[in-house]
């Protein structure tokens, strides 16, 4: 091999080792990165912030949207068109279109005249934006126990939790099946129930399929089939139910 090929590769390899060494410190500085986080609290991007869920992130509304929403939903309950609020309120269709679509912040004389011709108050149109999220804490032992549509003797159910609002009612119980509990499968209900096992033995029933459930054990499953206990293995038995369906519109 001449001189000038050996300087040739000579030359190459230390470029490449110098690629190698650059893409292992932009490895290290991301590490970095990411261990400065954690430790000095810095918060992470929006999309960091979900969980191993495969729900979509929530949408927070703007201030802007909310409002435009709220007008559009009482314009709509008063049963009047863009127009005739537009006139009455002294603004622009487009104006007013661009306000029930977030698109622009109306001054606070436009918002006036525009809650005159609703007949609410100003802060009315800001209510959905300043709306809670809801929560439902129940310390252990002080669920509310209830009797559902169906219950049979030895089913006892302890409601956990409720929510105030929302599209979808959520409904979690903690269920004991005592000594003197008998099987039931006539159970079937909108929506979706979600059991798991916490002690005692049974074989559960959905549709025509039986299930041995053992604690650790879960099922999921549409309850609009005929489901329950159908062997109660070992007694006294516990397990979580949560049952979820949509909330009929008022």
């Amino acid at each position: 091999m001449g001189e000038a090929q050996q300087k040739r590769g000579k030359d190459t390899a230390k470029g490449a080792g110098k690629g190698a060494a650059k893409s292992e410190g932009k490895s290290e500085g991301a590490a970095k990165s990411a261990a400065s986080a954690e430790t000095t609290g810095i918060e992470p991007a929006a999309d960091d912030l979900r969980t191993g869920s495969g729900a979509p992130g929530a949408n927070e509304r703007t201030l802007e949207q909310a409002l435009g929403l709220q007008v559009r939903a009482i314009r709509r309950d008063l049963d009047l068109t863009v127009s005739d609020l537009a006139s009455a309120a002294g603004i622009s269709v487009g104006m007013l279109s661009k306000i029930e679509n977030g698109l622009i912040s109306p001054s606070l004389s436009t918002l006036q005249a525009i809650s005159n011709v609703l007949n609410v108050p100003i802060s009315t149109l800001f209510s959905s934006f300043e709306e809670k999220r809801d929560c439902s804490f129940v310390p252990a032992g002080q669920g509310v126990h209830i009797e559902r549509r169906g219950t049979k003797v030895g089913h006892q159910y302890e409601l956990l939790g409720h929510a105030l609002g929302g599209e979808v009612a959520v409904e979690p119980y903690l269920i004991t099946l005592s000594e003197e509990a008998v099987p039931y499968t006539g159970f079937a209900h909108a929506g979706v129930e979600f059991i798991h096992m916490l002690s005692g033995e049974v074989v559960y029933r959905h549709g025509d399929r039986s299930y041995h459930l053992r604690p650790g054990d879960s099922l999921l499953f549409d309850s609009a089939a005929t489901h329950g206990p159908e062997q109660l293995l070992v007694r006294p038995m516990t397990y979580l139910s949560i049952i979820v369906y949509p909330r009929e519109p008022r």
